[in-house]
């Protein structure tokens, strides 16, 4: 295969920065034989808490912290450069809570006066592995409509609810992505989604106008990688296969996957117990479930073992890489 494998990889917060922290080993800043892999990340822009939050509400930009923290798991783990978009102030007025990467950004955004391209000048500092994009540069929000019709507005109180999700929106609700996303996702081998927060990272970037047909019409694998765990409110009870259906009812009720990604990992007793106290349970293998939906399976060992339940990067990266390759060559017997 002489041609780089092309992965494109689609959400936010922790899982998708696990993903690409195992896949940059891949790229051809790491290494020579193959295979090789040309890297992709789409980033959801919704998240209103935090740094970015305040970020967002004083110079109304898009919020930088996803973005951020998938340039520094894109970059080489022992740069410095790395390390300094991820301090965070600890005191200091106004500085407080702020990392350095997201002012960066955002000082950049005002510079260049447009958040891609300052993703992109940011993203050649670093010399990272990989491509980054917003999903979309539009200024958005989150809206839930929640099981009793109670309607929540803002990520940061949409993942705190205590009742079960019905839909998520976008506000405003119409949306383009970037020329450069559909461009990527149209030529890709590989299109994953997760892991990550279904309702506030994964599905977000499906409501972006374009993304789930261009999907669809992509000649690339689909894979969605299961969360471990669930998360309180957003996703309690919530077994695989309830994520999958998430997923399509958001992207216009038609099959966008072909893969459900789930990992058959013993969590220990101990750690069980830990997460239950804050109401997060595994998330269940519902394997023939899943199946009746139209999707293959693929099982793995992908927990990353230490005090807290994360998914290993190396062992995502290590099953995108074969699926990628299974997307290489379909693509090939379908041209």
């Amino acid at each position: 295969m002489t041609e780089a494998l092309r992965v494109v990889s689609i959400g936010g917060g922790s899982g998708l920065s696990a993903l690409l922290n195992g896949l940059k080993k891949y790229s051809h800043h790491f290494r020579t034989d193959e295979p090789r892999v040309d890297i992709t990340a789409i980033v959801t822009v919704t998240d209103d808490g935090g740094s970015s939050g305040r970020l967002r509400r004083e110079f109304d930009v898009l919020p930088p912290g996803d973005i951020r923290n998938c340039m520094v798991a894109l970059s080489e783990d022992e740069a410095l450069l790395a390390k300094l978009f991820q301090y965070r102030f600890r005191a200091g007025h106004g500085l407080k809570g702020h990392s350095f990467g997201n002012l960066f950004l955002t000082a950049l955004t005002d510079i260049t006066g447009d958040f891609p391209e300052a993703v992109r000048k940011s993203a050649e500092v670093l010399n990272i592995a990989g491509n980054i994009f917003p999903s979309t540069a539009s200024n958005v929000s989150l809206e839930a409509v929640l099981e009793d019709g109670t309607v929540v507005s803002g990520e940061t109180r949409i993942s705190r609810s205590v009742r079960r999700i019905k839909r998520i929106r976008l506000r405003p609700g119409r949306v383009r992505p970037l020329r450069e996303t559909l461009e990527a996702i149209r030529t890709a081998d590989l299109i994953t989604l997760g892991p990550g927060s279904l309702f506030t990272s994964v599905v977000p970037n499906l409501l972006v106008s374009g993304i789930p047909r261009a999907i669809r019409e992509s000649r690339a694998l689909k894979a969605y990688f299961v969360n471990l765990m669930s998360q309180p409110g957003e996703t309690t009870d919530f077994a695989a296969s309830d994520h999958v259906r998430a997923i399509r009812e958001h992207a216009g009720g038609k099959k966008l996957l072909d893969y459900a990604v789930m990992s058959t990992s013993r969590i220990s007793p101990a750690l069980r117990v830990r997460y239950a106290a804050e109401n997060s349970t595994p998330v269940g293998n519902d394997f023939e479930a899943i199946e009746e939906l139209g999707l293959k399976v693929l099982r793995a060992d992908l927990l990353q073992r230490g005090p807290k339940v994360r998914h290993n990067p190396a062992a995502l990266a290590d099953v995108a890489v074969k699926l990628a390759i299974e997307g290489r060559i379909r693509r090939e017997l379908r041209h």
